[in-house]
């Protein structure tokens, strides 16, 4: 983490104490903080992808079974911003149906083409195979366009984890006042560090639930494993995993506002570069 970003944290830090949370007590929370890009079709910031666009895939590469999202130009993101072990170069492409599952299955996909890898353009809805004409209009209010990249920071937005033997979960271990320290993240974050449509490492964030996000697609992909519809080692342990890209896409997909789209990963498979193994979990806020 760079000085600057720990030095837009001061806001955070002094809100707290000012509340009376003891100054050890948000010491010890910032140092669970984490970089991150968020992305947005406007600022500042330099681009490193875009949403939508050509769907440019490597021969061979079957036809992805859901929506293009976005594709991310790894070589451009800041160096260090998303605090996750990408490749140098390449493109990352997401894709996503911002529904949640039936059956446990991921609702989404990820695919790494390497630089200089040889493509072809595909038809952006070979997904859709029943030709339902209502997620033909979904899909075209999927956004488009330029993302610009700001280093940002990110906090954890959830107030409880689980507890390994219990039923319900409990405070984050060591955090005895993480229910105040979010609510004063919740406050100061707008001036700190802005949520975006799209956002890449970091936290995973969902105003609905207290429980971390990327613990509730862990145990979907846990369920995707037992019941036969994800294949490869699946581990349950929460600190395996990492949080890949959070996609609001109620911000952008009418309809669909309470979406919020998180792909997660195995650290394993992503310093394998298997993203291949990235699950995708949808939250729906009814």
């Amino acid at each position: 983490m760079t000085p600057e970003l720990w030095d837009r944290l001061s806001p955070f830090r002094d809100k707290a104490i000012a509340q009376g949370v003891p100054a050890e007590d948000v010491e010890r929370w910032l140092a669970t903080a984490r970089p991150c890009a968020t992305l947005t079709r406007g600022g500042d910031g330099p681009v490193v992808g875009r949403f939508g666009g050509p769907l440019l895939l490597p021969a061979g590469t079957p036809d992805p079974a859901h929506p293009f999202v976005a594709s991310l130009d790894l070589a451009a993101l800041p160096a260090d911003a998303t605090g996750l072990p990408l490749p140098p170069d390449g493109r990352l492409l997401l894709f996503a149906f911002p529904e949640t599952a039936d059956d446990y299955e991921s609702m989404g996909s990820v695919v790494y083409v390497p630089a200089g890898a040889d493509v072809t353009e595909r038809d952006r809805n070979a997904w859709n195979s029943s030709d339902w004409d209502e997620y033909e209009a979904m899909f075209a209010e999927f956004p488009q366009g330029p993302l610009h990249a700001t280093a940002d920071v990110s906090l954890p937005c959830h107030k409880s984890v689980e507890v390994p033997g219990e039923q319900w979960g409990g405070p984050h271990p060591g955090h005895p006042r993480c229910e105040e320290l979010v609510a004063v993240w919740e406050s100061t974050r707008a001036d700190i560090a802005p949520v975006g449509p799209l956002q890449i490492g970091g936290y995973a964030d969902e105003e609905a639930i207290d429980i971390d996000p990327v613990a509730n697609a862990v145990w979907w992909a846990v369920k995707a494993a037992e019941t036969g519809g994800w294949d490869g080692p699946v581990s349950d342990d929460v600190s395996d995993w990492v949080l890949l890209a959070d996609w609001h896409a109620g911000m952008d997909v009418q309809g669909w506002e309470s979406a919020t789209v998180h792909w997660v990963i195995q650290r394993a498979d992503l310093a394998a570069r298997r993203f291949d193994r990235a699950f995708t979990h949808v939250f729906w806020n009814p």
